[in-house]
C-alpha cells in the first residue's frame, strides 16, 4: 500500500511509519516540519524494513509551504498514488482560557484543521480507488466527553476536525474514499506530557500505532464518516 503519513518526526506518527514499513509493499512517505527528526526515523528503521518496502522522508510545513511546487512532485515521484493517507500532526497549547492569545488560536486551528483540509484537497487527484483517510482526532473533541482546564482550544479544533471528518466522508464517498476519525485518550507521547506532567498514560506511542495502521489497512471495510473512540483513559 502506499500511505502517507504526517506528524512522523515524533509520537504516535513515527512508531506509524516505523510500523508500516516492517510489513511487506508498503511504500511509506513520513511528513513533519522537521527533516532532522525524520532523519532519525530512516537511520532507526533501515534494519528493519521489509524487502518490498519503501521509507521516504519528506520536511515540510502542512500549513505554509508550497504543496504544488514541493508536496505533490515528491509524491507523485516517490508513490504515484495514495491509499492511505494518516492525518496525524497536531499541536497543543495548555493555557487556561483567559491566557490564550490569537497566535495560540492560529496555531492550533491551522495545524489540527486547516493542515488537513489543505493536504486533503492537494492529493485528491491522487487517492486509488478504495483510498482510507484516517484522521487522528482526540477525546476531548468528542461531545459529552470529559474536558479538562486549560485544553479548550485544543479540544474545540479536535470538534471541528471531527465535523470535518463526518462531511468529507459524505462528499468523497462518489470517488470511493473513506473518511474516518480516531478520538484518542491518553497515549504517553511528548505531547501528552507538556500538557499533563507527571501523569503516566496506560498506553505507548507504539501500541497506539499498531491499532491505527491495522485500523487504516482495513476499518473501510467497516466504518466510514464515523469518529471512533480508541481510548483507555481521558486522560
Amino acid at each position: 500500500m502506499n500511505v502517507v503519513i504526517t506528524g512522523a518526526s515524533r509520537g504516535i506518527g513515527y512508531e506509524l511509519a516505523k510500523i508500516f514499513v516492517t510489513a511487506e509493499r508498503n511504500h511509506v512517505v513520513a511528513v513533519a516540519r522537521s527533516e532532522r527528526k525524520l532523519k532519525k526515523l530512516t537511520e532507526e528503521s533501515s534494519g528493519t524494513i521489509a524487502n518490498t518496502s519503501s521509507l521516504d522522508i519528506l520536511g515540510f510545513d502542512l500549513v505554509n509551504d508550497d504543496y504544488q511546487k514541493v508536496f505533490i512532485p515528491f509524491i507523485t515521484e516517490k508513490l504515484g498514488t495514495v491509499d492511505i493517507l494518516i492525518n496525524n500532526a497536531g499541536f497543543l497549547v495548555a493555557k487556561d482560557f483567559d491566557q490564550l492569545t490569537d497566535e495560540d488560536f492560529d496555531r492550533m486551528f491551522n495545524t489540527n484543521v486547516k493542515s488537513v483540509f489543505k493536504l486533503t484537497q492537494a492529493l485528491l487527484p491522487f487517492f486509488s480507488g478504495q483510498a482510507h483517510i484516517v484522521n487522528i482526532s482526540s477525546m476531548g473533541g468528542v461531545q459529552g466527553s470529559a474536558k479538562f482546564k486549560g485544553l479548550s482550544l485544543y479540544s474545540a479544533s479536535k470538534g471541528a476536525l471531527n465535523i470535518l471528518t463526518e462531511c468529507l466522508a459524505e462528499e468523497l464517498k462518489e470517488k470511493n474514499i473513506s473518511v474516518n476519525a480516531l478520538a484518542l485518550g491518553a497515549v504517553q507521547t511528548e505531547m501528552l506530557s507538556e500538557a499533563f506532567p507527571g501523569y503516566r498514560a496506560p498506553l505507548q506511542p507504539d501500541e497506539m500505532a499498531k491499532f491505527i495502521m491495522d485500523f487504516a489497512v482495513d476499518g473501510n471495510r467497516f466504518f466510514n464518516g464515523k469518529i471512533l473512540p480508541a481510548s483507555l483513559s481521558t486522560p
